[in-house]
């Protein structure tokens, strides 16, 4: 059962959103290899801004997954794709529908 999610939000530096596109896009197979992830979705809100919602079973899935590949690579190129530092929200998951 799915009870916490993080939600980060980007925004890409101009001229830099391709780039995050490309990034989330690769971030995809990097957490097909985390367990404790049980979904992940690499999202564009607008023109210039994208986020990524996550979501996990416990607080051990949410804390591998920040200390895994994809946040590692996130914090290594903020300041290279990002205007602002991402800003990482934790969430409490109220209700939610997953496949089977």
């Amino acid at each position: 059962m799915v009870k916490l999610a993080l939600f980060v939000r980007l925004e890409a530096k101009p001229g830099k959103e391709q780039e995050v596109e490309r990034f989330l896009l690769d971030g995809l197979p990097l957490v097909e290899d985390e367990p404790a992830t049980t979904a992940w979705f690499g999202l564009r809100l607008g023109p210039s801004t994208f986020g990524i919602f996550d979501a996990f079973a416990d607080e051990a899935g949410r804390d591998a997954h920040l200390s895994g590949k994809v946040a590692a690579a996130l914090m290594a190129r903020a300041g290279e794709l990002f205007a602002v530092p991402p800003s990482i929200g934790k969430l409490d998951v109220l209700a939610a529908k997953l496949p089977g």
